[in-house]
């Protein structure tokens, strides 16, 4: 007598094919880690540490009743942190911002006022140094407009307070935006053009045939992306680590949190190919809607620069999209320590993303 027919054994032999198929398929290895591993060579080669924006917040007893104030707080290059002082001290150990800046009187009358930094060891020396050519040249411009030339209205201490702090590498910013930039590329490219092709070639039509189910079907399938990338993000975040130091706080609890992470964004991402390989009416149509999902995130979500480098307008756009979430939340747990529990707001982003693509991609999934 013959045994029940295994669901589960089918769908492991679907998982096992599709699987193969992957690791055979250029594209799929030169878009999930050839690519992201070619730039995070590139950005740790150029340099150890330079931050993409200058924040800066100034002490509570700086005063703010001289010309000296309005003119720094008026700098397009500048971001200036509203934050609260135990907020500020924890930012600046952290590299999220540059120095605080502290204007107080001299007593004097040349110069009438002094300006301070507190940096920490997390801030790049390079970012200080542009801060103090600003500052500089904020106090030449008011001198030249007020002062003679032997009177200044202030003068800047060379001498840089520096509290503790982990050292925030370029790796540390560019290598989660890398990963994201894997995760997407894989979960729209790759699930829209194999499930188009599998309707195609009529191999979904022919599992018809076999007694597995529908949804079988899709998890073998959709398993079988998971391994190969989660393989993938396994692969780019230890070059980054041991060759990059890019920073993992905790050590494996930080990878095993990332890889979870990491997992989460996958699934959405893959929802997003599902309905890319519905709604194309051919192979050619393809890489256009998969763009349109695409390149705004890679462009717009913090994977190569700070979100806060674009127009004020832009911002919101830039925090909506789902790959930002991912980013921020790789960051702060990968070199802050944030846990994923700490980070509440970008999962929570991410669920509604999921809930959403995947209700629009069950209405729109076509099985022939």
């Amino acid at each position: 007598m013959k045994g029940k027919y295994s669901q589960f054994r089918a769908m492991m032999a679907i998982t096992k094919g599709s699987l193969r198929a992957i690791f055979r398929s250029p594209s799929a290895v030169i878009f999930s880690i050839a690519f992201p591993l070619i730039f995070i060579l590139v950005f740790g080669f150029i340099g150890g540490g330079s931050r993409v924006s200058i924040t800066v917040a100034f002490d509570r007893q700086t005063d703010t009743t001289n010309p000296l104030y309005p003119a720094i707080r008026s700098i397009a290059g500048i971001n200036v942190s509203p934050k609260s002082a135990e907020e500020l001290q924890e930012d600046l150990e952290k590299g999220r911002i540059t120095a605080v800046i502290n204007i107080s009187k001299t007593g004097l009358e040349n110069p009438p006022y002094r300006i301070s930094l507190t940096s920490s060891e997390a801030t790049n020396p390079q970012n200080i140094q542009v801060l103090q050519s600003i500052l500089n040249a904020v106090i030449a411009g008011i001198n030249q407009r007020t002062y003679t030339n032997i009177q200044t209205i202030a003068v800047l201490n060379n001498n840089v307070k520096k509290i503790p702090g982990r050292v925030y590498r370029t790796i540390d910013f560019i290598l989660p935006g890398q990963l994201g930039f894997s995760l997407l590329s894989a979960g729209v490219f790759g699930v829209a053009f194999l499930f188009f092709n599998l309707r195609q070639q009529l191999v979904l039509k022919r599992f018809y045939a076999t007694p597995v189910r529908r949804s079988y079907i899709v998890l073998g399938e959709a398993i079988s992306r998971v391994i190969f990338q989660m393989l993938t993000a396994v692969i780019i975040i230890c070059v980054g680590h041991f060759i990059f130091k890019f920073t993992l706080v905790h050590g494996l609890t930080t990878f095993a949190e990332i890889m979870l992470l990491s997992f989460i964004a996958l699934v959405l991402f893959m929802g997003f190919g599902f309905i890319v390989s519905s709604v194309a009416k051919n192979e050619s149509a393809i890489p256009p809607f998969a763009n349109l999902v695409t390149l705004p995130q890679f462009l717009l979500a913090g994977t190569f620069f700070s979100i806060e480098a674009f127009p004020t307008w832009l911002q919101p756009i830039c925090r909506v999209l789902p790959l930002t979430h991912f980013n921020t939340a790789m960051r702060n747990i990968a070199f802050e320590g944030a846990t994923l529990a700490s980070c509440w707001k970008e999962l929570g982003v991410l669920g509604i993303w999921t809930v959403v693509v995947y209700a629009i991609a069950f209405r729109t999934f076509k099985w022939e």
